[in-house]
């Protein structure tokens, strides 16, 4: 059985978290580790995705760029996300292996 450090658990079950439509095996892919080891971490993080909420109406609905701009950052700002924890995934399995 592998020990993964703290950092990591935490960051795997923040991917999760981040990318509301993907499976726990989608994400275990990506980090190349067993579904089941993500899933417990979640579980003991007591981590869960948000449920349903209500959309606030805003005062002005937003026009098609502002609609389109706010959707680029999402992404950008979920992909940042994504390639740090899977820069720190390849550098934890990087000293893991020994040539």
């Amino acid at each position: 059985m592998k020990n993964y450090p703290p950092e990591f658990k935490a960051d795997a079950v923040a991917l999760y978290e981040s990318r509301p439509e993907a499976t726990i095996r989608q994400v275990a892919a990506d980090l190349g580790i067993n579904p089941e080891t993500l899933r417990n971490w979640v579980r003991a993080a007591g981590a869960s995705r948000p449920r349903g909420r209500r959309a606030e109406v805003p005062a002005e609905p937003p026009t098609p760029l502002e609609a389109e701009n706010a959707a680029l950052r999402k992404k950008v700002r979920e992909l940042e996300e994504e390639r740090e924890i899977l820069r720190k995934a390849a550098k934890y399995f990087a000293g893991e292996t020994r040539w």
